[in-house]
C-alpha cells in the first residue's frame, strides 16, 4: 500500500509524518457549524499534488452545495501536466479552475464562475419571492495551498494574512467581495491522521504541512529518489541531470549489492491514478502484487530508473555548499523546490495522462 511505499522512501529511523495542531481541530469544529450558512464551496488544491491535497471528508462537508475546484500554483507544473490533470478531472464531471494566486492568473475567471453560481442562487430566491443577496462562498483547502493569497487577489488588496508556510490562517473570517460575493476564509484543514504516508511525504515536500511534522533530511533524500523516478516522464517536468546542473554534484546510482534504507523502487514511480474510489472519486492506485492478473508490462516512460544513492548525494552536496551540514543542505534543496528554483515539477500524474478504467 501507499504507506508501505513511503516507508521504503523514508529512512527507517524517521518517524511517520503526522501533523494535526490544535488550531486546525478547533477550526474544523467551527467550519462544521458554519457550513449551513454558505451557498458555495471553493476548494483549493496544490497543482503539484492535486490528489494529496484533496480532503477525504470533502463530499460529506459540502453535501449537495455547488463546488468549484481550484488548482492553485499552476505556474509550478508544466503545461503537459496541466493538460493531463484537466482531462482527468473533466472526465469525472469536475471542471478545474487553474490559478496562480501570486500573479493573479485565472483569478478573474474563478470570480466569474462564483458569481454565476450566485446568479443561479438568486434566481431561485426570486422565484420564492425573496430578495437577492451576495452569494456566500467558503474557501476550503489544506494548509498553505494558497487560499488566503487567492482571497487577497479576488479582493484586490491584502485583507487576510498570507505567507508560503502552513498554519498562517488560524480562525474563520468573512470577507466582502463587492456586491456579489462574500467569502469565508477558513484555516487549512487536514485529516486527523495521515494514513497514506506517500501522500504525507508529498505534502511535506510542498510545504503543505508544518515542518515540525517530519525529518527534513529524510524528506530531502526521499525527494532525490522521487526526482529519479519522475525524470523519465516528460509531463513531470524534471530535466535530465537537474540536481547535477543546479548543485554541481552528480547523483550516483547505488552500486551492485548496495542497499539504502531510503530506497523503495516502486515508490519512485509516478503516481498511478485509475478511475473512481474514495469520496469524490479520487484514489491513488494500489500497487499490484507480483504475478497478479491485472499486472501489465510497463510503458517505456515508466521503466524503473536506476536507484540513486540519495544519502551519498546529500553528503557530497553538503560538503560543497553548506560546510558539510547535511541538515542545512536538505533545507536548501527543499526550499529551492518550493520556490520553483528547480523549475515546474509535478509530483503526481495520471498514468500516461489517460483516464484508466476501474480495476
Amino acid at each position: 500500500m501507499a504507506a508501505d511505499l513511503a516507508a521504503g522512501l523514508l529512512s527507517t529511523a524517521a518517524p511517520s509524518i503526522q501533523w494535526y495542531p490544535g488550531h486546525i481541530a478547533k477550526a474544523e469544529r467551527s467550519l462544521t457549524d458554519n457550513l449551513a450558512k454558505v451557498d458555495l464551496v471553493i476548494e483549493v488544491r496544490d497543482a503539484r499534488i492535486p490528489l494529496a491535497t484533496g480532503h477525504p471528508r470533502l463530499q460529506r462537508w459540502i453535501g449537495g452545495k455547488p463546488h468549484l475546484l481550484v488548482l492553485n500554483r499552476r505556474d509550478m507544473v508544466c503545461p503537459a501536466a496541466r493538460a493531463q490533470w484537466d482531462a482527468w478531472f473533466r472526465a469525472r464531471g469536475q471542471t478545474p479552475w487553474w490559478c496562480d494566486a501570486r500573479a493573479g492568473t485565472g483569478v478573474k475567471q474563478l470570480q466569474q464562475a462564483a458569481i454565476r453560481a450566485g446568479e443561479a442562487l438568486n434566481a431561485r430566491r426570486s422565484g420564492r419571492g425573496m430578495k437577492p443577496r451576495p452569494v456566500r462562498a467558503l474557501m476550503l483547502g489544506f494548509p498553505n495551498v494558497g487560499k488566503s493569497a487567492l482571497i487577497n487577489r479576488l479582493v484586490r488588496q491584502k485583507v487576510v494574512e498570507s505567507a508560503r508556510r502552513a498554519g498562517v490562517t488560524r480562525s474563520l473570517r468573512w470577507v466582502r467581495l463587492g456586491q456579489d460575493l462574500d467569502l469565508l476564509d477558513a484555516p487549512g484543514v487536514l485529516p486527523p491522521r495521515l494514513d497514506d504516508q506517500l501522500a504525507a511525504l508529498r505534502l511535506a515536500l510542498c510545504d503543505d504541512i508544518g515542518q515540525a511534522a517530519y525529518d527534513g533530511e529524510a524528506v530531502a533524500m526521499a525527494f532525490v529518489q522521487l526526482l529519479a523516478g519522475l525524470e523519465p516522464v516528460a509531463a513531470a517536468g524534471v530535466a535530465a541531470g537537474l540536481l547535477q546542473r543546479r548543485y554541481g554534484v552528480e547523483v550516483e546510482p547505488l552500486g551492485a549489492g548496495e542497499t539504502s534504507p531510503e530506497v523503495c523502487v516502486d515508490a519512485v514511480q509516478p503516481l498511478q491514478v485509475p478511475g473512481g474510489g474514495g469520496e469524490g472519486g479520487l484514489q491513488a492506485a494500489a500497487p499490484q502484487s507480483p504475478g497478479s492478473q491485472s499486472e501489465a508490462p510497463q510503458p517505456e516512460a515508466l521503466q524503473r530508473p536506476a536507484l540513486p544513492n540519495a544519502a551519498a548525494w546529500l553528503e557530497a552536496a553538503a560538503a560543497r555548499h553548506t560546510s558539510g551540514d547535511t541538515a542545512r543542505m536538505a533545507q536548501r534543496l527543499l526550499d529551492d523546490f518550493r520556490r520553483g528554483v528547480l523549475g515546474p515539477i509535478a509530483l503526481e500524474l495520471p498514468v500516461n495522462g489517460q483516464v484508466q478504467p476501474q480495476p
